[in-house]
């Protein structure tokens, strides 16, 4: 698999996150853009809210459904990329870059351990393609 950038973790609901000590940028993986298709539109936390881990922080809407998004970890919501609102279409064309969703500070950095490198989450990946 290409296109994956080792400083991530990875959930199994197909959300990276890239961590700066307590901080974590989160926005979803190249799979899950590819799977869902042309990206229409997201809706994500309002800053200073408080996501959860394994519990939905926003959707996103594709031509081909719609989906939730499952938080990796929990935390403060600190920011919003706001530029989705203008041009959702880089989560399509850059999801690991500017493509990506909210920024949190995070309450328990032990979630981490819960989530995948980038070879435990190709692994993953093609183990859900071959029960396709």
């Amino acid at each position: 698999m290409t296109g994956f950038i080792e400083d991530l973790l990875f959930s199994r609901e197909h959300v990276w996150v890239r961590v700066d000590g307590v901080i974590a940028t989160i926005g979803i993986t190249d799979y899950a853009q590819e799977i869902l298709g042309e990206i229409l539109s997201v809706d994500l936390p309002s800053m200073d809210g408080y996501v959860e881990q394994d519990e939905p922080f926003g959707t996103i809407e594709a031509k081909k459904t719609t989906a939730e998004l499952i938080s990796p970890v929990s935390g403060d919501v600190i920011s919003v990329n706001e530029d989705l609102s203008d041009d959702v279409g880089i989560v399509n064309s850059d999801p690991y870059n500017t493509g990506w969703m909210i920024v949190v500070a995070m309450s328990d950095t032990s979630e981490l351990d819960e989530l995948l490198d980038a070879d435990e989450y190709g692994d993953f990946v093609e183990e859900e393609e071959r029960g396709r």
